[in-house]
């Protein structure tokens, strides 16, 4: 991080996105047109909120290895990757040619089929949990998980990290998106629905504690257990918080690990976004602490709908017994299974993850050059096949100084300067990119090339 950062123009920042804007505008009016057809029956235009983008969002049409194209032939290099799905790159062929025999042989029963047994061997050798269940997403992966704790604990209360996003159900859409001055005293952190819709029983079941901050739970876990509601489970992201990329202090999670196993809380890791986009263990491999559940999806399917549940043999007799039902009828759906199966065995190899490190660490080393060469407020820090430029002129560890000292306006012209240069990025300050493993020493130097034009033109 550079020592004394550049105080930046908010009048050449503001004046550059409109510039920006205009130019992805002009480029994009092919996804204009769709746009309008889209609102038609869809609501909205798109098919998930998080799809929506103002003044109209951009309608892709193919991907092809490291890059995709919008529907007005705009190639990009693909370093959003569906939210991180993608870390395989698009349209890879071991997984074609999985599903396409697949395929053949018939697409559902609802019934067991041996690629579900084979993947599940594999996960429980990567993991070292030794039973699984499958879902359909990572949100449903997180809501059975919950379910299983309470079912194994008798307990109802779930306690969740302040600002952490786990999926779209009830009991964990509660204290993400919150304004600065409504977040609340750091040992009793206000627990928030996100968004409508969203019962005030299950808002007050849920309980908010800050990140890389395992006094603030212990505290908090106390408390509550005074008041005779001790948690079922305690449910976070182990590998990196999703704010850009906020990583786990050193300790933090060992010490989250000590004080769950001792008040016999349930943890579960989610690595919905993580796991296989870090290593072929995800944080267990990556931090040497392994959780009681651990729930894994997105770049498990390679582009399929496929999500799965890890547990102990003691939490997930629960399930085994029946006394929790764990169902779904596309649940070990075969063609995602044998996704699944050519994806762990064929694609996120040892050498898969060799790349992806070598390849994040020469993106972050171009990035942090580039900020160090122009002093700009801001560090770059990444994991695995994640990482992420983050404009903030301190280093953040939690939701709170995330909020605090983030630049918005920045994150929005970075996101435009990206598109304009043909660099497909999640939108938002919240988001990172994800490397997939057809990415090259090109693509990188393309980011970070994008990157040096941006901060010449804010700083010269």
């Amino acid at each position: 991080m550079a020592t004394t950062p550049t105080q930046l123009d908010r009048t050449k920042i503001a004046e550059l996105t409109a510039r920006e804007a205009q130019r992805l505008n002009d480029a994009t009016r092919g996804s204009e047109r769709t746009y309008a057809q889209a609102r038609v029956h869809l609501a909205g235009g798109v098919a998930s909120s998080y799809q929506l983008r103002d003044p109209w969002p951009i309608y892709m049409e193919r991907g092809s290895g490291p890059k995709v194209w919008d529907v007005d032939g705009n190639e990009y290099w693909d370093f959003h990757n569906g939210f991180g799905s993608m870390v395989q790159g698009h349209a890879h062929p071991a997984i074609g040619a999985a599903v396409q025999a697949r395929y053949s042989s018939g697409t559902h029963f609802a019934a067991p089929t041996s690629d579900a047994i084979v993947v599940g061997d594999e996960l429980a050798r990567r993991w070292g949990l030794p039973k699984w269940r499958y879902t359909n997403s990572g949100s449903e992966a997180t809501m059975d998980a919950i379910r299983i704790a309470r079912g194994h604990t008798g307990r109802d209360t779930v306690m969740k990290i302040f600002g952490s996003y786990h999926g779209h159900h009830d009991a964990v859409m509660i204290s993400i998106g919150v304004a600065y001055d409504a977040i609340g005293d750091r040992d009793d952190l206000a627990s928030l629905p996100y968004g409508a819709g969203i019962p005030q029983a299950i808002v007050d079941m849920t309980v908010a504690v800050p990140f890389n901050d395992a006094g603030a739970m212990e505290r908090r876990i106390e408390r509550m257990k005074s008041e005779g509601r001790l948690p079922a489970c305690v449910i976070m992201e182990p590998a990196m918080m999703n704010l850009g990329v906020v990583l786990p202090e050193p300790g933090y999670l060992e010490e989250v690990r000590e004080i769950t196993r001792r008040n016999g809380i349930v943890l579960i890791f989610d690595e919905v976004k993580t796991g296989l986009c870090i290593a072929a263990g995800g944080a267990t491999e990556r931090f040497g602490v392994t959780a009681d559940l651990v729930t894994l999806a997105k770049a498990l399917g390679g582009g399929f709908p496929v999500g799965a549940i890890g547990g102990t043999e003691e939490v997930m007799a629960c399930v085994e017994d029946g006394s929790v039902v764990q169902v779904g009828t596309y649940n070990g759906n075969p063609l995602c299974m044998a996704a699944a199966r050519a994806n762990l065995e064929q694609v996120m190899t040892p050498d898969a993850y060799a790349t992806l490190d070598r390849l994040n660490e020469r993106i972050l080393e171009g990035c942090t050059t580039v900020i160090e060469q122009h002093q700009l407020p801001g560090y770059a820090v990444g994991v695995g096949s994640k990482g992420c430029v983050t404009f903030s002129p301190s280093r953040i560890t939690d939701y709170e100084t995330f909020k605090a000292n983030q630049d918005v306006d920045l994150c929005e012209l970075a996101w435009l300067f990206n598109m304009n240069r043909g660099i497909f990025m999640t939108p938002g300050r919240e988001e990172e990119w994800t490397l997939s493993v057809t990415h090259t020493d090109e693509a990188v130097d393309a980011y970070v090339a994008c990157f040096e034009e941006m901060a010449f033109e804010l700083t010269r």
